[in-house]
């Protein structure tokens, strides 16, 4: 008889579940789609506030925060929910509405495609 356990199969992401865009720059030249998906999602990073907010939800306790724990970035409520609807838009944030309160998301697989498309990868000897 075997100890072994057989692990759980992966759901396909949902719909709107964002997909990490791309490989490492050392790798190869981004495609052009690649390119369009970065851009983005740096140029959404590159407004302070959206950047304090990324930071906001990303950093906090269990992964993720209401509207109403991160929005005191010096900008009013209608502009935060603008900047939050951007790095949405950038796939960088995912939301869910619970009653009247929005609860933002930081998906992992967007840090680590992040973290991966700045990654240099040692050439191979």
């Amino acid at each position: 008889m075997s100890n072994a356990k057989a692990l759980p199969l992966l759901e396909p992401q949902a719909p709107g579940a964002v997909a990490p865009c791309c490989p490492p720059l050392t790798e190869r030249p981004l495609t052009a789609q690649e390119a369009e998906t970065a851009a983005r999602m740096f140029k959404a990073l590159g407004d302070p506030v959206r950047l304090r907010l990324f930071s906001a939800v990303a950093s906090h306790e269990g992964g993720e925060a209401c509207v109403c724990d991160i929005s005191d970035v010096g900008v009013s409520q209608p502009t935060v929910s603008h900047h939050l609807k951007k790095l949405k838009e950038a796939g960088l944030l995912t939301s869910e509405r619970r009653g009247t309160w929005v609860y933002y998301r930081v998906e992992p697989s967007v840090l680590a495609s992040m973290g991966k498309l700045l990654a240099m990868v040692p050439a191979a000897a």
